[in-house]
């Protein structure tokens, strides 16, 4: 993990008007939904917004959709967690991703990821973030499957679970997918 910035010497946080604004935390979810194509125009676009710090957290299939060397920030996967933790003392990458964070948005949000998130399961650094999550700050998802898997009745009720644990849906748009389908 970076070391969080700290102020100039010699001026007190918050104390003065020269002290730069500081930055809002974005931390970006990405699961393995076709829709993770959209992953390098997300984040160039969040990075249109003054103030703003963003971070990636990717699911291992997420991976397939987009070439990593176009997201032009930090990226963390399984393999950065287990990579960091060296022993007792070491920091645990799930929880300080938490801490930076101010905000989460888990676009696309797959159906497998829906569902592990749904029921508890943390099974890879994605997870363990969002399990780890502080309910005080938002966290937004959005649902992001083919039809025939948006429209089966469990969907719904995952869903509804996501909505019970305070986090918000991002609704999903309906169009044509890329297998060909028209729909969600």
């Amino acid at each position: 993990m970076e070391p969080e910035s700290l102020p100039e010497a010699g001026i007190p946080a918050g104390n003065s008007s020269s002290v730069a604004q500081q930055k809002f935390h974005v931390l970006v979810g990405v699961t393995g939904s076709v829709a993770a194509l959209k992953l390098p125009l997300l984040v160039t676009e969040l990075l249109k917004i003054p103030g703003l710090e963003v971070k990636v957290v990717t699911t291992e299939r997420a991976k397939h959709f987009y070439n990593t060397q176009e997201i032009p920030v930090t990226l963390y996967g399984d393999e950065e967690e287990w990579q960091l933790w060296k022993g007792r003392s070491d920091p645990v990458l799930h929880i300080e991703l938490r801490r930076w964070a101010d905000l989460m948005v888990v676009a696309p949000l797959d159906a497998n990821t829906l569902a592990k998130v749904a029921n508890g399961i943390c099974d890879n650094l994605l997870t363990c973030v969002i399990r780890a999550w502080d309910l005080s700050k938002p966290l937004l998802f959005c649902p992001a499957m083919n039809t025939a898997m948006w429209e089966h009745p469990i969907t719904a009720r995952q869903v509804e679970q996501l909505k019970g644990f305070g986090y918000t849906e991002i609704p999903c748009v309906v169009k044509k997918l890329v297998c060909g389908d028209e729909g969600q």
